[in-house]
């Protein structure tokens, strides 16, 4: 696809083919990805790339602490909680997935298995697991360029055929993930990207979401025109 095509039709993808991913596809989207801009050349990134048995014992681990209501250890924070219109926004595309799934709001045991599925990152065939070296945590630049690169890969995927879905839920409990990623403990875990085949019968994977005008977000000055 052309890149405005790639950027314009992307989506995030929470409905997979039980089909797996090559190895090798996965290391050519990394290569493109990793040319992703990053300051002074750093490149801060780490990918711990897991599927198979390996993946399915993090999402057992991490639904078992999660439902056993043990609290989530993210290493990367989220920081509080959105308010205004952060937080209509958050609402607006979970009122638009539970519509086209079906998901009532008085239903708590579909939005329940809702949440389930977030915690095993959307059943996906593969988990890409995001570090940076922890001798720069703090650094506001490490975890930027990780967003970029994070970006590229979602969008080199797309690009390729494959679906992504960028999702803390699924690193919720980070000492399940850094045991059986084999993560060690010199790296900050960011946040993980699922990747699979899309289905297109899963109805959550046709919804866009809706994003603020070019008049909202940017004020131009100096220009004549």
């Amino acid at each position: 696809m052309e890149y405005e095509e790639v950027v314009r039709t992307r989506r995030s993808i929470r409905g997979y083919l039980d089909k797996p991913v090559p190895k090798a596809l996965i290391r050519e989207i990394l290569e493109t990805a990793m040319r992703a801009p990053t300051s002074l050349n750093t490149q801060p990134w780490n990918f711990y790339v897991v599927s198979g048995a390996v993946l399915d014992r993090i999402r057992e681990g991490n639904v078992e602490r999660n439902v056993a209501g043990v609290p989530d250890s993210r290493e990367f924070r989220m920081g509080p909680g959105y308010e205004g219109v952060h937080r209509e926004r958050q609402i607006e595309i979970a009122k638009q997935l539970f519509a086209v799934m079906g998901i009532e709001r008085h239903d708590k045991e579909a939005r329940m298995d809702w949440v389930l599925r977030g915690f095993r990152q959307f059943d996906a065939p593969v988990s890409i697991v995001v570090t940076y070296d922890k001798s720069i945590q703090g650094s506001d630049i490490a975890p930027f360029d990780c967003g970029g690169v994070v970006n590229c890969i979602v969008n080199t995927a797309w690009n390729r055929g494959l679906g992504c879905v960028i999702n803390s839920q699924g690193i919720m409990q980070s000492p399940v993930v850094r045991e059986h990623a084999q993560i060690p403990d010199n790296q900050v875990i960011q946040t993980c990207v699922a990747m699979g085949w899309p289905d297109d019968n899963f109805p959550a994977n046709a919804v866009v979401s809706k994003r603020k005008s070019v008049d909202e977000a940017a004020t131009f000055l100096g220009f004549e025109d």
